[in-house]
């Protein structure tokens, strides 16, 4: 169970510093080899993107968990308490729904992917499973959310 709590405290935290550390070194690697060696690794540019790619996608995940993704509060300032959070709610099943669509059209894109990336060679369903992958952290994150919500509005 202790994993479990970990996992779900840390886990996006963990993998967003990993992914930017790694942008960072090899970007440095490769301004140093540029600059100072007068050569330059053909894989590198290539390597940061795509972790730059996994970090928007994680990156939305823990945007969800923390509850700092865009919001537009004007119409819920309307409401008390209550109505607000059923608005959130409302929000919230939205989004989850847009999550799972576009996994599961994205998971359609990743079966139809068969080549390589051109430096790396790495097959290119790894990075379009990025979206995927961050989507469905997302709708897990969400169902957290509403069942939070769901208890708190069963208080007032």
């Amino acid at each position: 169970m202790k994993v479990i709590n970990w996992l779900d405290k840390h886990f996006e935290e963990y993998i967003l510093v990993i992914l930017s550390l790694l942008t960072v070194v090899v970007i440095f690697i490769q301004v140093v080899m540029r600059y100072l060696l007068d050569s330059s690794l053909v894989w590198s540019e290539e390597l940061a993107r795509y972790a730059f790619i996994w970090m928007v996608f994680i990156g939305v995940s823990y945007a969800v968990k923390k509850q700092r993704h865009i919001t537009v509060d004007a119409f819920a300032l309307l409401f008390n308490d209550k109505g607000k959070i059923v608005l959130a709610m409302i929000g919230n099943v939205f989004f989850f729904s847009f999550c799972l669509i576009l996994a599961y059209f994205g998971y359609g894109v990743i079966l139809k992917v068969s080549r390589l990336s051109p430096a790396l060679e790495i097959p290119l369903g790894w990075i379009y499973a990025a979206p995927v992958v961050g989507l469905i952290l997302s709708a897990i994150r969400l169902i957290q959310i509403l069942y939070k919500q769901v208890k708190e509005l069963k208080t007032l």
